[in-house]
């Protein structure tokens, strides 16, 4: 789960939330990352911005995708970004465990046209003579941060290369031999300090399942040198269609990219992990019912059961603008925040399914979607119900607990019956000892 563009704004809200009766960034927390009194979400990416928060420079338009660096021309300045780390903390306390720092842009003073994004599309703004103070500055944060207890396991200098990036939010482009070229400079600086020896790259990131996927995980994975600090692959899960009619014709079949990509994986990297870093709904408009839900839902199914994911991660927890992404609405004036149905549908996940457990296949019929997973002997089975209508289900004797999402319930628990009705347009999980 990314904290970039909003917990540099709710780290401030220390005003107190009446329901709970904490400070409502407490709560926002809580929600996020605590298993028992939240969805018990346990990775956290940090944003180790590109500096374009403090400089103001640049064609970022929304204040909240700016980022702080802490880079002060040859020093480092470890009071910026406060609000942000004091979610990361927070965040910390009440449960998250795998801790990513992520970059989007090198700081400003490292790329060719000092800012944090491009003048011209598709062009790089990171010279190769700057390989290795990007490296040095990402590995002293992480060195820094570690030893305030903060225990980042992954770092990924590299966040969608294939993209322009000439504005909107920090971001830097990168050809494939140039990703290869900086992430051995990275590992050569990483082997450097012994104190780093456990720390791992995370990548290429690349954003959208279908676009040189297979080129970036090459450069990466076939690298001896990078292998030896790289324990999974990492992509992103957009589906960006592009409005063009003969194209859209032959590359609309999403399900057909991942059995390739999957597949592709197997044969030339046998055992290597698939992770999905990120993703969201990418569609106009604030949506806080069934459909968005239901629409993510698919996706993370789809990922698990495809391309056989060992990690799904949403793009972003809270939201503030007029778009349909986030768990979380927020709001500036006056400071409020409102739950979605996307919040409670991916606690049918994260809330239930351990760390560690193994996924089997389930065939719920040909009218509900299911997957499952199981450790220690517990079964964990999240059935997707897309439909209409309610669809009823037989249901082993064993089922001790149901867990339902639907309009008119948000992570309910309800009474397992022998004969189930799945509600029309919801997620369920079930528990069986």
């Amino acid at each position: 789960m990314s904290g970039a563009w909003w917990a540099q704004v709710i780290g401030g809200w220390d005003e107190i939330d009446e329901e709970s009766g904490l400070p409502k960034r407490e709560r926002i927390s809580q929600l996020l990352f605590d298993k028992e009194k939240g969805i018990g979400v346990r990775c956290y990416r940090y944003n180790l911005g590109g500096g374009s928060a403090q400089s103001g420079k640049g064609n970022i338009g929304e204040i909240s995708r700016r980022a702080f660096s802490f880079d002060t021309d040859g020093g480092y300045d470890w009071s910026r970004d406060e609000n942000a780390l004091w979610m990361l903390r927070q965040a910390i306390k009440d449960g998250a465990e795998e801790i990513i720092f992520f970059v989007n842009s090198p700081p400003e003073r490292f790329t060719k046209n000092g800012k944090a994004h491009l003048d011209r599309a598709f062009r790089e703004n990171l010279s190769p003579k700057n390989y290795r103070n990007f490296a040095v500055y990402c590995l002293d944060c992480v060195e820094h941060f570690r030893s305030l207890g903060i225990p980042v396991k992954y770092l990924s200098p590299v966040n969608e290369p294939v993209w322009k990036w000439t504005g909107g939010q920090e971001g830097c482009h990168y050809r494939p031999h140039s990703v290869r070229k900086l992430l051995r400079v990275f590992v050569d600086e990483m082997d450097s300090r012994p104190s780093l020896s456990d720390l791992k790259l995370s990548g290429a990131e690349n954003g959208d399942i279908r676009w040189f996927n297979k080129t970036y995980c090459r450069i990466m994975l076939g690298d001896r040198k990078i292998r030896t600090r790289v324990d999974s692959v990492d992509t992103h899960s957009y589906f960006i269609t592009p409005d063009i009619p003969v194209i859209s014709h032959f590359i609309k079949n999403r399900l057909s990219f991942l059995r390739r990509y999957r597949k592709y994986v197997d044969r030339h990297f046998p055992g290597m992990p698939i992770k999905t870093s990120e993703w969201t709904h990418m569609q106009g408009g604030r949506d806080y019912g069934m459909d968005s839900a239901l629409e993510q839902t698919k996706i993370i199914m789809e990922d698990l059961t495809y391309l056989d994911v060992t990690s799904w991660q949403l793009w972003i927890a809270v939201s503030n603008v007029d778009y349909c992404d986030g768990l979380i609405y927020e709001n500036d004036e006056p400071r409020t925040f409102e739950l979605t149905k996307r919040y409670y549908a991916f606690g049918n996940f994260s809330k239930f399914i351990e760390n560690g457990s193994l996924r089997f296949d389930v065939d719920a019929g040909e009218n509900l979607n299911a997957v499952g997973f199981e450790k220690d002997g517990r079964q964990v089975i999240v059935i997707a119900n897309r439909n209409i209508n309610d669809v009823k289900l037989e249901l082993p004797a064993n089922v001790s607990r149901i867990f339902v999402t639907s309009e008119n319930h948000s992570l309910t628990q309800v009474v397992p019956e022998a004969e189930f009705s799945f509600p029309s347009k919801s997620v369920s999980t079930l528990i069986i000892e």
